[in-house]
């Protein structure tokens, strides 16, 4: 298995474990949770850049 689709495994696990168990799509979503995600999504594009690096060089 590839480190782009082993990321993208763990990216989606956590997005599920987010929404269904820290209710970050409820109707009263706090800030913190708000940021959360976008941290989340953000570590996500910054692994998926550089293994996508590695596995091109």
């Amino acid at each position: 298995m590839s480190k782009v689709k082993l990321i993208s495994i763990i990216y989606a696990i956590g997005i599920i474990i987010g929404a269904l168990f820290l209710e970050v799509w409820a109707a009263e979503t706090s800030f913190i949770k708000t940021i959360g995600v976008f941290i989340w999504t953000i570590i996500f594009l910054i692994a998926l850049f550089f293994a996508d690096k590695n596995e091109k060089a």
